[in-house]
């Protein structure tokens, strides 16, 4: 029997880590591949007999939005640790249609039902949870590409958990890869690497190698693995948690900073009047921390959306006040407390909104936050509320964490542990919800009148989805339309922004509009460049191959057309980009995308 594990990339331009393994644990295979016809090609000596294929990579996705169930428990256990899932659903355009792990396994005649004792069989898995359960780790191993991380700090992560592996030699199940040379180039090849895109070739094959032996491990002991989810809404397959496992602590807090652990005794002369007392006079003691925090949110995603070129009106913050968070502390259902804990169960003590103008950007920065952050939970309420035939409220929540990572060239030591609900909603969707919380929560409505209130925010949160569907439609109109040019002004030389944007609508057709003070600041740059005339742009443009800087970029969001821009003149320029006054503010970011830019092919 061989147990195979495949690292499956989204699509066929990047590299998939592809790792075998026989009966005994004996790694036999460890290679990469690109196209599915490579894939399936090096997994076919292996497949003449029983044989399970771990897929890390989706393989039954029916949900339209947020996240399966499946993402949402395993994070309950794991995202803790660092080792979370994202969201999957299909509104990504790499799993929109048939799933490619899905169109793999049936290729090759595998059942993919976790629950099935069928000789060839596959299973969706997730390397993160799996090493932490494996390995006993206080937090994931930070040996993936992130801004900010350091190429050192990277390698020797990586170099950690190929040791963790080599280790199992000795585990009740064991694994053998020492003997393998293809395992030992690998090793090697991590001790020598210098650059981020050298470990990435690498680091799929090591996934690769994990996903293998949690098939081993689950065929071995299936009393010590959970599935999360089912074959209907989709699942993932890992090891068990150990019950006793702690996360290990990002920074050590003082008593009275804890919210988890250390919740602050009340003064003897002031007696406890209800269970909530002391959950709320620690939260008051955390107040001056959680603003602090919820600051850093701000800059965070506000830095994130404008590197990656998407078009937002506002993005704001509020600390939860000491009162809501004591009236919601407080709330019963049949005569108990909702919350036995609530520093650590109220998970909207942080928030951030993002208001955009369209729908479409709503889906974009969700996307966007889904790769650059982890997102432990996503719940999009206008379609929970269309999927029930209503009109209403309508807005995408995404939980979120940062993790060990360093974001948008900051250092962000406030959050620490902390989480963010984000809000993402189009401008038209906050004007209903704002008009309406205000009507319902702070004003006194005549019970006689309710009924006819309850119509009259339906009628205009349906009128509002209407106009929210014509602004994306006049939107896609002009996206496609070429206007005059704008009338310029003589002492200025630069590019116009308006000519700028209509130049860049029609370069990059399938980009979504960027913020209008963005084509003014880009322009600026440009005349940093000597580019002050739009044929001089587009000669420029030529010498580019966009179809390459996208495929190195690897957007799992739709980036704006300033950014377009922006890559490209990065990958035109390249140091002399970075060193322009304009780009001071962010060096450590273009840096970090200039080496994806330069990274070999397949890399």
């Amino acid at each position: 029997m061989h147990f195979i594990g495949v690292d499956l990339a989204w699509g066929e331009r990047s590299p998939t880590g592809v790792a075998v393994l026989d009966g005994d644990g004996v790694l036999r295979q460890v290679s990469a591949a690109q196209r599915d016809e490579e894939i399936a090609a090096a997994v076919a000596p292996y497949l003449d007999g029983a044989c399970v294929v771990a897929f890390d990579a989706p393989l039954v996705v029916p949900n339209a939005t947020g996240s399966r169930p499946a993402e949402a428990a395993l994070n309950r256990d794991f995202a803790r640790f660092d080792a979370g899932a994202h969201p999957v659903n299909t509104s990504r355009p790499e799993l929109a249609g048939t799933l490619r792990a899905s169109r793999l396994a049936s290729g090759l005649g595998l059942d993919i039902d976790p629950a099935s004792r069928a000789p060839r069989r596959a299973l969706e898995v997730y390397p993160h949870p799996a090493t932490v359960a494996l390995f006993r780790l206080g937090r994931t191993l930070k040996y993936k590409a992130r801004t900010g991380r350091p190429t050192a700090s990277m390698r020797e992560e990586l170099l950690a958990l190929t040791r963790h592996l080599e280790g199992l030699v000795d585990a009740p199940v064991p694994m053998r890869l020492g003997e393998h040379g293809g395992w030992r180039d690998l090793v090697a090849q991590v001790r020598a690497a210098t650059r981020k895109s050298e470990l990435r070739r690498v680091e799929d094959q090591v996934d690769a190698v994990i996903c293998a032996y949690v098939a081993l491990f689950a065929e071995r002991r299936p009393d010590a693995v959970t599935t999360y989810g089912d074959l209907e809404g989709g699942y993932i397959v890992t090891p068990t948690l150990p019950p006793d496992l702690l996360p290990t602590p990002r920074r050590p807090r003082s008593p009275v900073t804890s919210p988890v652990t250390s919740p602050v005794t009340s003064p003897v002369t002031s007696p406890v009047t209800s269970p909530v007392t002391s959950p709320v006079q620690a939260y008051a003691a955390l107040q001056p921390e959680l603003r602090e925090a919820t600051e850093a949110y701000v800059r965070l995603v506000t830095t994130l959306l404008d590197d990656a070129g998407i078009n937002y009106l506002s993005v704001t913050g509020r600390t939860k006040s000491v009162a809501s968070f004591a009236a919601k502390a407080a709330r019963s259902l049949d005569g108990r407390p909702v919350f036995t804990d609530p520093l650590r169960q109220i998970t909207d003590q942080i928030g951030v909104r993002v208001i955009t103008y369209l729908h479409s950007d709503v889906t974009a920065v969700a996307d966007l936050l889904g790769d650059q952050l982890h997102v432990l939970d996503d719940r999009d309420l206008g379609q929970e509320t269309a999927s029930e035939g209503r009109f209403g409220y309508a807005s995408r929540h995404l939980m979120i964490a940062v993790g060990d990572d360093r974001h948008g060239g900051e250092s962000l030591p406030a959050l620490g542990d902390r989480q963010a609900q984000v809000q993402v909603r189009t401008v038209l969707q906050h004007a209903w919800a704002e008009f309406e919380h205000a009507i319902r929560y702070k004003g006194t409505v005549p019970e006689e009148d309710v009924p006819d209130l309850d119509r009259r925010f339906t009628l205009a949160a349906g009128l509002l989805e209407l106009a929210d569907r014509e602004f994306t439609l006049i939107s896609d109109r002009l996206q496609h339309t070429v206007v005059g040019r704008a009338e310029e002004d003589a002492t200025d030389p630069r590019i116009g922004a308006q000519d700028l944007a209509t130049f860049l609508a029609a370069q990059y057709s399938e980009a979504g509009w960027s913020r209008e003070d963005h084509y003014a600041w880009v322009s600026g740059l440009l005349l940093e460049l000597g580019i002050t005339s739009l044929d001089e742009l587009a000669g420029l443009l030529t010498s580019v191959d966009s179809a390459a800087i996208n495929a190195r970029m690897g957007y799992q969001y739709p980036p704006g057309a300033v950014r377009r821009l922006d890559d490209a003149l990065l990958a035109i320029f390249g140091a002399r980009y970075l060193a322009l006054h304009g780009n001071a503010h962010r060096e450590e970011l273009l840096r970090a995308r200039l080496e994806r830019l330069r990274a070999p092919a397949g890399a």
